[in-house]
């Protein structure tokens, strides 16, 4: 019969400053299918290295090992998982059952690596533990059990994956004598249905259950003794039934974001501190970029007011020119000449003087605006009351009066726009009668704070100026046209008229460009600024993550010994740091909302403007930190070394 276990000339050494210690030494030992073999020595005798050694838990430092004739030196870590998975099953000392999960869940662990279907895997977790007499215990805790029924779903979970053999070191260590007895007997009755039994203690009364006992001293073997030979009939167990590779990965990802899940649960307050910089993060970020785009919207709004897609032509070189008001060259027949024109929408001579505007006892400052009868349509102006004046009122140089708002406040008070209309007001000295009621709008690059009056520009001229000079020229460009090419063709026109450059052309679309451009840059700098707190956010988790992986490196240590593969612890912790990001993530975006709330009920009239993308965007970022500021720790987790894992306090 061929040997289950063969070791030839194990040791195994461990570093001890400059020196090294030998915990074991040129070990020769074959193990066969179906034996009971204990493994006896004092404290310190190399025992439960020799254990750990043959459950691929540790490597020697010198010979060879091989289990089923595979050569356990040729194996990478995620290897020495798999023969643990389909080879070994683990009863330890100390139970190490994970605290999280009640006595069902400790026992499907293995079988969870091994890729069993889900069903299967409850059915034989429930068959194995009412086997063990733990029926009614199956939703149990291990807190909620005592010290020998949480050693019988230590058994349980050993024998889950049907393992050929049994490891169990001090099974009976930390039993009360009944439970001991217990434990013992269900050893034998495994032995005697064909498992292969190794039981590592240090109790000679425990050694007498076996067939064939070992004993160390000092690393090495100073006796090898059988009180019966290995069983003759040794059945195999059937391989458990196993799920396709894709559900299996699927399980694997389950069984992470369960415990992931549950180890955010046990710890809310720091869950919830770590979030926090997350949070905080995700909210500043979506809430800028909102900010940024409801700005963008009121430039946009304001600069509507002022005249969409329009070109203004002022007579001299540029604003501030002193010899523009010599330039009398500007005169209505321009703008009638550029209201035909193919890509023109509309255009309109414009003039302004300041007047006090007077009825009965109460006057005001005015802006007096003389204008075409397109000049509403092109500015968009919108009425509030009454009519606005037209062509005729421009022929007849009608004494037409339309006010905006500010003036209908600071001339009469306190009344409604309809009760003023037909009311004749004195602009100056020149009586005007009030036919209309606009909304205020932006006037130009002044506010749109002060009184403005409306009158045709021929009765401002004849009435007010005395002259036919125009202040400047409205120019709507059409939808159809391109701006740029408008503004070529009105120069050109303009300057075949006049034949010198004594004009200015003002583009109302630059300044929408110049504006959002500055809107987007400022918005953009303040969302880098609110991404350092998303980093720093990150780093939170990473060092969360760090302490949660050093508090769990028992945990780590007993999935490793059931068959946790590297990918798999790290998945798992993985999972944890991007759901902690993708909840602060969420939160962040739920308290963005709310401040957007508050902004509209008290902020200076912007609306913030919220995007799917943006939302998707922070979603997605929240994730990318989870994941990268969450693979260090998750990486270092993975890299544990079993036995130091499971002997880690």
């Amino acid at each position: 019969m061929e040997p289950l276990i063969r070791l030839r000339g194990v040791g195994r050494a461990y570093p001890s400053g400059e020196d090294s210690i030998s915990v074991l030494r040129d070990v020769d030992l074959d193990i066969y299918p179906g034996e009971y073999v204990a493994i006896i020595g004092p404290s310190g005798s190399g025992k439960s290295t020799l254990m750990n050694i043959i459950g691929c838990l540790d490597r020697p430092t010198t010979g060879a090992y091989e289990i089923a004739g595979r050569d356990t030196a040729r194996l990478d870590p995620d290897e020495l998982a798999k023969l643990r998975r389909e080879h070994f099953g683990f009863i330890f000392q100390r139970y190490h059952l994970l605290s999280e999960l009640n006595a069902l869940g400790n026992v499907e662990m293995p079988a969870v690596y091994a890729g069993m279907a889900p069903a299967e895997r409850a059915r034989r977790a429930s068959a194995l533990l009412s086997r063990l007499g733990l029926a009614e215990r199956l939703k149990y805790r291990p807190g909620q059990l005592s010290g020998g029924q949480q050693q019988r779903v230590s058994i349980a979970r050993a024998l889950m994956n049907r393992g050929e053999i049994v490891l169990a070191d001090e099974p009976t260590g930390a039993l009360d004598r009944k439970s001991g007895e217990e434990v013992l007997a269900i050893l034998a009755e495994l032995n005697a249905e064909g498992q292969t039994i190794v039981v590592v203690t240090h109790d000679a009364s425990v050694a007498a259950h076996a067939g064939r006992i070992i004993e160390l001293s000092d690393g090495e073997i100073v006796s090898d003794k059988a009180t019966r030979g290995p069983r003759a009939d040794h059945p195999s167990s059937p391989a458990p039934p196993r799920s396709n590779s894709l559900r299996a990965a699927v399980d694997r990802f389950g069984e992470a974001l369960r415990m992931a899940v549950l180890a955010m649960t046990a710890h809310r307050l720091r869950t919830v501190l770590t979030m926090l910089g997350i949070v905080i993060g995700i909210a500043s970020v979506v809430a800028m970029v909102a900010l940024g785009e409801g700005s963008r919207r009121k430039v946009l709004s304001d600069i509507s007011s002022l005249g969409t897609n329009t070109l203004e032509i002022f007579p001299g070189k540029d604003f501030g020119d002193t010899r523009s008001s010599k330039v009398t060259t500007l005169v209505v027949a321009d703008s009638d000449i550029l209201a035909r024109q193919p890509y023109s929408a509309g255009a309109t001579p414009t003039v302004s003087t300041s007047k006090t505007i007077r009825y009965g006892g109460t006057e005001a400052s005015a802006l007096i605006n003389g204008v075409g009868s397109d000049y509403f349509s092109i500015r968009g102006s919108k009425l509030t009351a009454g009519r606005l004046f037209d062509a005729e009122s421009e022929r007849l140089y009608a004494p037409d009066t339309v006010l905006d708002e500010n003036a209908l406040s600071a001339v009469f008070p306190g009344e409604q726009a309809e009760a003023v209309l037909g009311r004749i007001v004195f602009v100056g000295s020149v009586p005007c009668t009030i036919v209309g009621v606009i909304a205020k709008q932006q006037g130009g690059f002044g506010g749109s704070g002060n009184a403005q009056a409306y009158l045709p520009y021929s009765s401002v001229q004849a009435r007010f100026l005395g002259n036919t000079v125009l202040r400047s020229i409205l120019l709507r460009i059409a939808d159809n046209a391109d701006t740029d090419i408008a503004r070529q063709a009105t120069n050109s026109l303009m300057l075949s008229r006049h034949g010198v450059q004594d004009f200015f052309i003002l583009n109302t679309d630059d300044i929408r460009q110049t504006i959002t451009a500055a809107t987007t840059t400022l918005a953009a700098l303040i969302a880098a600024i609110a991404l350092i707190s998303l980093i720093v956010g990150g780093i939170g988790v990473m060092n969360i993550m760090l302490v949660s992986v050093s508090e769990r490196v028992k945990e780590i240590g007993v999935r490793m010994a059931v068959g946790a593969r590297r990918s798999d612890i790290m998945q798992q912790f993985l999972t944890e740091a991007v759901l902690v990001c993708l909840l602060g993530g969420v939160l962040g975006i739920s308290l963005a909302f709310g401040v957007g709330a508050l902004f509209a009920a008290f902020g200076p009239g912007i609306q913030m403007v919220y995007s799917s993308t943006s939302i998707l965007a922070a979603l997605g970022c929240s994730s990318l930190i989870g994941v990268g500021f969450g693979w260090l720790p998750a990486r270092s987790a993975a890299r544990l070394d079993p036995v130091e894992a499971l002997a880690r306090e």
